[in-house]
Order: structure tokens, then sequence, then C-alpha cells
């Protein structure tokens, strides 16, 4: 089995992309298949690699690629999340895509539009910037048509109330490019920005245990991936400091998918980022700041219509950083991760 390994900036580790071709239709042997490759990647060394895209051309004439992403989660070797996507992977399967010969070479200015299977979005990767090693993007989510924005409220509601260690915690339940919650900082005994970034086990705690919390009174499975939760203080106008959780561990930055999530909650009139921003009384341009423990990203969501008839239309992340790590085979000749690069 051959495998492409790109990494975004700011990721918790990098994406093995597959060509999806040369993989079982069925789930029960795709995902055998995928254990067999994980146990490899952890016999030599990088059982840190816990992103799996699965790619090939689109069958769809609007699209260039059809794009899948499994979540490897930590627990066991032949332990999957099939059900959320990951906007960094989307981008690393692009770079993959375009050095392998899938789909064109990347241009500074070019387009690949991908067909998310696991959730139906549609993403534009642009190339800002191509070089030796990788490639600058902005990706673009695209609502088409646009959506009301009320229907990215999982609940229904702006914010919902969670029975948390005898008390009710507000949290935003937002699903743009992924399922999220998000809550104010403050709510889980951190005031402070530098507090927020510290890296303390007692909030990643309460924070894992929230979520749990939220999943139970949703009736949701709480084993997966998702939703993922984010801890939010207001950090300027039109601006957020943000702390996630990623598989296993603290998120060095923020999903991609987290700041699209984030900008689309922005959107809504009384959500907790919508508040905590300031969004209210900024510009209606939807630029939101996230400023993170290892970057500042910066998201831009487009609606349309009145403040009764509000629709988003897309929402986009720029100055995305993808480097490349190559096309290998596995060589089992290294107690590390050891590989011979694939020939034509």
């Amino acid at each position: 089995m051959t495998v492409s390994l790109a990494r975004a900036h700011g990721t918790p580790c990098p994406t093995a992309v597959l060509d999806a071709r040369m993989l079982p239709a069925s789930e029960p042997e795709l995902l055998a298949r995928l254990t067999e490759l994980r146990s490899v990647l952890a016999d030599r060394g990088a059982a840190d690699v816990l992103k799996n895209a699965l790619v090939q051309p689109s069958r769809h004439p609007l699209f260039d690629l059809d794009y899948r992403f499994v979540q490897s989660m930590p627990d066991r070797l032949d332990s999957f999340d099939l059900r959320g996507s990951c906007g960094h992977s989307i981008l690393a399967a692009v770079e993959a895509a375009a050095r392998t010969g899938m789909i064109q070479p990347l241009v500074a200015g070019c387009r690949v539009r991908v067909n998310v299977l696991n959730n139906g979005d549609n993403v534009v990767c642009e190339a800002e910037e191509t070089s030796e090693g990788g490639t600058r993007f902005t990706a673009h989510f695209l609502c088409s048509p646009p959506r009301p924005v009320g229907e990215l409220l999982i609940t229904g509601e702006p914010v919902t109330g969670i029975r948390f260690e005898g008390r009710t915690v507000p949290v935003s339940l937002v699903s743009m490019g992924n399922p999220y919650l998000f809550v104010n900082a403050a709510e889980l005994g951190v005031h402070t920005v530098a507090a927020l970034f510290a890296d303390d086990p007692a909030l990643f705690d309460r924070m894992s245990r929230l979520r749990r919390a939220v999943c139970a009174a949703q009736g949701w499975d709480d084993t997966g991936a998702f939703p993922k939760v984010a801890a939010l203080l207001p950090d300027g106008p039109g601006a957020l400091a943000v702390r996630a959780i990623s598989v296993p561990s603290w998120h060095p930055t923020v999903a991609l998918t987290g700041a699209t999530c984030l900008a689309a909650g922005a959107a809504v009139p009384g959500t907790l980022p919508h508040l905590l921003s300031g969004a209210a009384g900024q510009p209606d341009d939807g630029l939101l700041a996230l400023r993170t423990p290892g970057a500042t990203v910066r998201a831009s969501a487009r609606t349309t219509g009145g403040p009764h008839d509000r629709r988003l239309a897309w929402i986009s992340v720029a100055e995305k950083q993808v480097d490349y790590r190559g096309h290998f085979l596995p060589a089992p000749t290294s107690q590390e991760l050891s590989w011979l690069p694939q020939t034509a």
C-alpha cells in the first residue's frame, strides 16, 4: 500500500493521503486496510499519524476531487471515526493529489474543487503561492444555495444550557464543516488569555467532561472525535482567543473546520462566538481574527440578506501552508519510520 504524507502548518499531525481507487469499497474491508497501514506506521515510529484522506478524481462534473476523511482514534489501531471532516486534511489531499499526478499541477491562482463525501461540503482550495516543498492556500467553504444561518444551530437556538458540575453552563452548538460546541472559558474558571493558552490538565479535563455532558444531553455517541470542543475569550473587536481540543490532545492552533465553524457562528446573532467577538458592533464584512497558542487565523464569512433573512454564502480561511513529505512505499528496514520513494 502506497501513501503520501502532507502536513498543514499548525496541525497536530500529518495526513496520510491514499488513492481511494486502490482501496476496498466496503467499509469493513476498508477499515481493515487502514488498520494495516496504522500498524506499519506505528511499528516505524509514526503512530502519531491519525488523519487519513481517501481521494480520487471526482465523478461529478463540478468537482475535481472526491474526498473522504477517516479519523484514526488513539485508543486502538482498529478504531476509527468516519463521521466528520478535516479542513487541513482536505488541503493536504489536494497537495498530494497534485504532486502525484491525480489532478493538474498547482500554480498560483488555480482552484481545486473538492467534494467532501463525509458531509456534503463543497470546498474550493485556491493556491496562493507554490514552491518545491509545498503550497500556501486559501480555503473557501461554499454554501450553494446560500444557507439560512439558523440552520447552522444544532439545537435550533444560539445558546443551549447544559447541566454540568451541578449548574447550567451556556454553550453554542454550531455545525459548519464539523459540529462544534463553543463555551466561554470564564464558565470553566479561566479568565485570561495567558491562562487559556497554558498547558493546564485541569482545563483539558473540564473541557473533555463538558463535551461528554453535551453528548449525553443530546443523545450522541461520545467515543468518537465529534463534536469538537473549543473554549473562547474576547480578544478585542472582531477577535477571539481560542483553545481547542484535537485527538488526543490540545490542538496547536485551531482546526480549519473550527475556524470555519467559528466564523459561521459569529454570523448568527446571539451565539457565543457572536457575543464574545463583539460581531454586532463590527463592520458587516464577516472578518474574524482567531488568536490561538500557535498562530492567529483569519476567517471571513460572506452572508446575504437582511437581519431577519440572513444566509451564509461562503467562508474563506487564508494563508494555510501545506508541506509535502513525499509519495512513498513503507520499507520494513528500520525500527524508525523508513520510506522508499515510490518510482513510476
